[in-house]
């Protein structure tokens, strides 16, 4: 194993969306005991320093490849394409206009029951998103251009989500 890895590599997982979350966990487990800086008290502060690092690099590569919009991503990104989040916001015309209703929808709600409602509904056209995603990347011959547009797509659902959880939680208070 190298710093400079690749997450699958590190996790010596194939390089799929889909992924068994057990056999993910396990092998962070199995990593992190590896590297955990106390192993290497004994042998100096560069040991130290170098299992840090190590400790480092296994948690974030966890965490991408935990979350499955952030692994969706980062496939795109090692075979080549660009998520581009920042700068390419085209987005089809049926997905604005859905954006534009659930927005709206959240606006006029009223009541811990009508929020609720429009998460369930975001929740599940999000799951859907993301299982078409999965599809898409873990078939031979993936379009870039294409799963890129679909990671996009889930960052916006990701984003109103968060949004919902806001309202959410105003009502907890």
């Amino acid at each position: 194993m190298r710093l400079d890895d690749d997450d699958f590599t590190l996790f010596d997982l194939p390089q799929r969306h889909a992924l068994e979350r057990p056999l993910l966990d396990e092998r962070w487990r199995q990593l992190q005991a590896a590297a955990h800086p106390d192993r290497f008290a004994s042998e100096g502060a560069a040991a130290q320093r170098l299992a840090m690092q190590w400790a480092v690099r296994i948690n974030e590569a966890y965490q991408r490849l935990r979350d499955p919009l952030k692994r969706a991503a980062y496939l795109v990104e090692l075979r080549g394409g660009a998520i581009d989040a920042e700068r390419n916001t085209a987005m089809p015309p049926a997905f604005l206009m859905q954006q534009m209703e659930w927005r709206e929808a959240l606006d006029e709600a009223r009541g811990l029951e009508a929020v609720e409602h429009i998460d369930g509904q975001v929740a599940a056209h999000e799951k859907a998103l993301l299982a078409a995603l999965g599809r898409t990347l873990d078939e031979p011959g993936v379009d870039l251009a294409q799963a890129a547009q679909q990671v996009r797509a889930l960052m916006f659902v990701a984003k109103f989500r968060e949004d919902i959880g806001r309202r959410l939680e105003a009502y907890d208070a």
